[in-house]
């Protein structure tokens, strides 16, 4: 099961490792290494999460997940996206964007630093509205029900995620924004630039959470649907039907994760300049660990392991919370990525122990009630 789930994650990793040593020799390897664990520690809250959306999906679905699903993780956000946001704010052409990353590290590195209060504003506003949306609705299962119940009651007021987190841009672009750090230690006013790019995080929350989640009920209509009729037809020795909805729910859940990945994969790129700024080191090392995030996240859907640790997810979506906040404070000041990837750790980890626990208080009750039962039986 291992092997079947990650073997293509080991024979990435010995293929990238390998064309590292090619590239730069010993130091490119180690360099590519340290990129993989910061990349794999960063986004464990990712994997995660996509696993409680990617269980809702078929096989075949999964398999686009991990393979075009990858590519654009890969190739889209660690490698042409550093040089998207080199070009755009730099006002370059794509090939030009491309010849000063590889021929001017330095200046490409400024570029992309100076451009981080656009994208901490961005990711953090889209990661921020997942947080809201989970921690605001009312779930059977809770974890810290001192907590959860009164923010369940809360959720009830229309649109109160979007008001909060509209506040919450409006305070960082008033605070933080105003003076934004810059490459060199510089800080200059970016309040503007925030606010756009915070409310293009929003927006595309909305529209491309909406779509998936529009398509998921239809699904379930659908599938409620056929339900029925596959009765109906056995009654009446008739074929069954098909599902025609699956489709698109399936396609508009895959633009969702690829937008969520794309969100959890900023701190990754833009801390991978703490370490390098060489842009062939940094997409061996974060596609790497982008590539172990995928197949975590299919085996965490394979083994059930959501649906036995239930606390799992809302230590993920708390880590999430946290990464949005993290994100939209960098605008200002510099956090180590040990703090962010730390903190995610932290909170997966208390999750995953209090599911343990739990589990063993269920035992413990159903063996109690066995044990009552036996002796009523034998009394």
């Amino acid at each position: 099961m291992v092997l079947k789930t990650f073997g293509w994650s080991f024979a990435v990793t010995a293929l990238g490792l390998v064309a590292a040593i090619l590239f730069g020799g010993w130091t490119a390897f180690g360099i590519v290494a340290i990129l993989s664990i910061l990349e794999i520690s960063l986004s464990f809250d990712n994997a995660v999460v996509n696993a409680g959306i990617l269980k809702k999906m078929n096989a075949f679905w999964q398999k686009i997940f991990l393979t075009i699903g990858i590519l654009i993780a890969v190739f889209g956000m660690r490698l042409v996206f550093p040089v998207v946001i080199v070009a755009v704010s730099a006002q370059l052409g794509p090939i030009e964007a491309v010849d000063l990353a590889l021929s001017d590290k330095d200046r490409y590195q400024e570029l992309v630093t100076d451009a981080h209060p656009a994208i901490a504003a961005f990711g953090g506003m889209f990661l921020l509205m997942i947080f809201l949306d989970f921690i605001f609705e009312d779930r059977d299962i809770k974890w810290l029900g001192w907590l959860e119940r009164p923010l369940a009651k809360l959720g009830k007021v229309d649109m109160l995620s979007v008001c909060i987190a509209l506040v919450i841009l409006l305070i960082s672009a008033m605070t933080f924004a105003t003076h934004a750090h810059q490459h060199g230690g510089a800080h200059v006013d970016k309040a503007e630039t925030v606010l756009l790019s915070g409310i293009a995080g929003l927006i595309t929350y909305m529209i491309v959470g909406g779509l998936s989640g529009f398509f998921e009920d239809k699904l379930e209509e659908e599938e409620e649907h056929e339900h029925e009729e596959e009765e109906k037809a056995a009654r009446e020795g008739k074929p069954r039907t098909v599902v025609a909805m699956a489709g698109k729910a399936a396609f508009f859940m895959f633009l969702y994760l690829e937008v969520l990945d794309a969100s959890f994969s900023f701190d990754g790129v833009i801390g991978a300049f703490a370490i390098t700024n060489d842009i062939v080191l940094m997409a061996l090392g974060l596609g790497i660990g982008a590539m172990y995030v995928r197949s975590l996240t299919v085996y965490l859907v394979r083994q059930g392991t959501l649906d036995e640790y239930v606390y799992l997810e809302h230590g993920a979506h708390y880590a999430i919370g946290a990464l949005a906040l993290i994100l939209l404070v960098t605008i200002q000041y510099e956090i180590h990525e040990l703090i962010t990837g730390s903190i995610g750790v932290i909170l997966i980890g208390w999750s995953f122990l209090s599911s343990v626990r739990r589990n063993k208080r269920l035992a413990e009750a159903e063996g109690n009630a066995g044990d009552k039962t036996e002796v009523t039986s034998g009394v």
